[in-house]
């Protein structure tokens, strides 16, 4: 019986490669043996710098694995298939998930943690992509919950001595010594109820939160002694606007959230580390936003949990001056990302 000869995929060349069994008296042999013939051992036939293009395009412009195939074939001239480039993420999972791990470790030496969260969908249900950061370092989690375990999943036994969030509840309770509340999200509240008919209160806190964003600004050209001042009469003026007794409902209900969260307005004016918004967080999560609207995020676990590990990676190579492709590959190598900038 002569075996017929066959396509099995693309060589590194580009080209199909032919099994030649019909060339060859012992390949047919190989072949019922379940043995691959030489040059055709498994595993992917496709180098690493066009695995991490592949990688590079869905995670980073959220190209649909449709629009991929188009792309390779039309500007590449290589044919692959959507289950070829599903495989190629599949198989980068241990890579990425080693990576995040050395980026968690980095993370959680330091002092200061920041958070967020925000949606995402994994088969046909809610879940909740998390960003935990600070400095050069820059942690994502995709979860099932929204709640305190997510947070305590990811510390483990660490606690920072200082947090950074906005005032979701489970953010709150996990910093040795101090938490540091958004002033943006409380301009913003400020603004809503501003715009809801109060015009007592908010008008006049949003006007001094503005004022502290704006000495955190020039923090690195004032003294300590200038800096302590201001923090005096910062902490002074709050004190001053929590005896006004606004009328309006949303006004009421605004002080009574500042009088609350008073002592998280201005940690930031005691350590020049910690910023006076939550916006390196929100700047950091907004990729994930970009990507659940385009793509409608996960149809797997495996998906929505790798997915976070190569943002962990490609947030953290920006922040160290590290192209996104370079970073993907390194990854794929075994090798750290240091800080080049």
């Amino acid at each position: 019986m002569q075996a017929q000869r066959q396509t099995v995929g693309l060589s590194h060349g580009g080209r199909p490669a032919k099994t030649g069994f019909s060339d060859n008296p012992v390949l047919p042999t190989l072949a019922m043996q379940g043995i691959a013939p030489a040059g055709l051992e498994p595993g992917s036939p496709f180098g690493p710098n066009l695995r991490a293009f592949a990688i590079y395009l869905r995670i980073t412009h959220a190209i649909s694995f449709e629009r991929l195939v188009r792309l390779f074939s039309d500007l590449l001239g290589v044919e692959i298939s959507e289950g070829a480039l599903v495989k190629m993420l599949a198989d980068s999972q241990e890579a990425f998930a080693k990576q995040s791990s050395r980026i968690r470790a980095e993370l959680l030496a330091g002092t200061i943690l920041g958070s967020d969260e925000t949606g995402a969908r994994v088969g046909k249900r809610n879940w909740w992509t998390w960003v935990f950061h600070n400095g050069d370092a820059c942690c994502f989690v995709t979860h099932r919950n929204r709640s305190k375990v997510v947070v305590s999943e990811f510390l483990g036994d660490y606690r920072p001595d200082y947090w950074v969030s906005d005032r979701y509840g489970a953010q709150k309770g996990w910093a040795k010594r101090d938490h540091q509340f958004c002033l943006a999200h409380l301009i913003r509240d400020a603004k809503y109820a501003i715009d809801a008919g109060d015009t007592i209160f908010a008008p006049r806190l949003r006007e001094l939160l503005k004022r502290a964003c704006g000495i955190a600004g020039r923090r690195p050209n004032l003294a300590d002694s200038t800096l302590r001042s201001y923090a005096r009469k910062l902490h002074s003026d709050l004190d001053k606007l929590l005896r006004i007794r606004p009328s309006h409902d949303e006004g009421k209900k605004f002080r009574a959230i500042i009088k609350d969260c008073r002592q998280n307005l201005f940690v930031f004016m005691k350590n020049r580390a910690i910023p006076p918004t939550n916006n390196g967080s929100e700047q950091a999560i907004r990729p994930c936003v970009t990507f659940r609207k385009v793509t409608n995020c996960f149809r797997s676990e495996w998906g929505a949990k790798l997915y976070a590990d190569i943002r962990s990676t490609l947030e953290t190579a920006r922040r160290r001056a590290i192209g996104a492709l370079q970073a993907i590959r390194l990854t794929l190598n075994d090798k750290p990302l240091l800080n080049t900038g």
